[in-house]
């Protein structure tokens, strides 16, 4: 009775953009209680209803046995599993778009902040609506200070993407929003996460090194400030723009893991803290967010052993070591945001007056597709960018998630537009007819 009398309250479309700033009032830091489900929801009670929606559909769903199952496959690969606006990926042709712009004209003419904009709505911003978005990222850079503590007291040794999930998740603690399920407060926690996501990067890798944390810019671009804050020197012009299309080349791709994960624990109306933090955690996993990192250490190595690079590959190969940064699950072809990295890679190199990371890549690069005919993809050129940029190897996975949240924050606003709890099926193919023997005769 309780289903069919929520099923009457009328649904409300939650389509559209996020609409003007408007902001939530201010208050101290503190542990905020979970508000009641009618505040949670607002009075509309659409997305609850129609997960009870989803509930009722599953009561008649029976169980599948190996005749009548459908299409298996392992990891899901190949399988539809919803539909997006956002971003698509044409692994055949080597393309990439975000809302209908190919990433290369995005990365020649557009900043981070107007992917940002336009993956959360649909359109590039105008000059006052990106001036307006800017300050309100601004306004919103500074960590409340019981996050900052958690970072000082983390251990040196704690793996960046281990204290970055955790940060996440405590900053829902100190968001007086953080369980409000309406889109505008949704949109302002997208825009406090991914203000704030820099700095925690950024403070927890001084303190590790026993320095103070810098204290976030109240201008500048969200590259420019975390550039400054991590190495407390304003960066360059050429090092700013580098690191701002490192991050618009990363902010969207698809369904891929941690995107879908945002997206599963978003299904289920949990808050954004908890769905961003699950996406971290998965991002974290070395087959997906790690590649660069190892791709580093592998340069490093060259460097230390001064190795031959296409002498060391074809060892490696010989072995039957994988060459991390080569092959991708969707890409048939060369991956597009490789194509750009090279080619910057190869300026920032040139910038700075040392040719040897460049060249070791180019060497490899040549080896690899003389040998296997694998093409690179983004993480073989991105990691030694980010190492010419100041970031040590075991940041670069953090600097993907930094970039990244553009896309997780939208497709969790995407998929609280028209939410659908996603719940698979598994295919069971244990034992059967089973009894228990009484435990002395086991």
């Amino acid at each position: 009775m309780l289903l069919k009398a929520l099923l009457k309250v009328p649904l409300m479309l939650r389509h559209g953009s996020c609409g003007p700033y408007v902001p939530a009032a201010a208050s101290p830091p503190r542990v905020v209680p979970r508000p009641a489900l009618t505040s949670r929801l607002g009075t509309s009670h659409s997305l609850f209803t129609q997960t009870l929606t989803d509930m009722a559909d599953d009561d008649t769903v029976t169980e599948l046995t190996q005749e009548d199952a459908p299409i298996k496959a392992r990891g899901l690969e190949g399988v539809i599993a919803l539909e997006s606006s956002l971003s698509s990926i044409d692994g055949d042709t080597g393309t990439l778009i975000y809302r209908g712009y190919d990433i290369r004209d995005l990365t020649a003419h557009a900043t981070y902040e107007e992917v940002i904009y336009l993956l959360r709505h649909g359109a590039l911003p105008t000059r006052s609506e990106l001036d307006e978005f800017t300050a309100h990222l601004r306004s919103e850079r500074s960590l409340p200070g019981p996050v900052l503590d958690l970072l000082r007291n983390a251990p040196d040794d704690s793996p960046p993407m281990a204290v970055l999930r955790t940060a996440v998740s405590a900053l829902g603690m100190y968001d007086e929003e953080a369980e409000v399920l309406e889109r505008a407060a949704n949109c302002r926690k997208a825009d406090r996460i991914l203000a704030q996501i820099p700095t925690i990067i950024a403070a927890f890798d001084r303190l590790r090194k026993g320095r103070d944390p810098v204290p976030p810019l109240d201008h500048g671009s969200m590259a420019h400030n975390f550039l400054y804050m991590l190495n407390g020197e304003e960066p360059h012009a050429a090092a700013e723009k580098t690191f701002d299309v490192c991050l618009v080349l990363h902010a969207d791709h698809g369904l891929n893991a941690s995107t879908f994960t945002s997206r599963v624990i978003g299904s289920t109306l949990s808050d954004m803290y908890s769905a961003i933090s699950g996406a971290v955690g998965a991002l974290k996993g070395p087959l997906h967010g790690g590649a660069n990192q190892e791709v580093m250490r592998m340069l490093l190595d060259i460097d230390e052993q001064d190795a031959d690079p296409a002498a060391y590959v074809r060892e490696r190969l010989a072995d039957g070591d994988r060459i991390m940064g080569f092959g991708h699950r969707v890409y048939n072809t060369m991956d597009p945001r490789a194509a750009i990295l090279r080619d910057m890679m190869r300026e920032l190199s040139e910038e700075a007056g040392e040719m040897k990371w460049y060249e070791y890549t180019a060497a490899i690069h040549d080896a690899m597709e003389a040998e296997t005919g694998i093409a690179p993809n983004v993480d073989f050129f991105s990691g030694s960018i980010y190492y010419q940029l100041g970031l040590a190897p075991d940041l670069f996975t953090t600097i993907f998630a930094l970039s990244r949240t553009a896309g997780w924050t939208a497709h969790l606003l995407e998929q609280w537009s028209d939410n659908r709890l996603i719940r698979p099926r598994a295919q069971y193919v244990g034992a059967r007819g089973r009894t228990v023997s009484p435990i002395d005769e086991r």
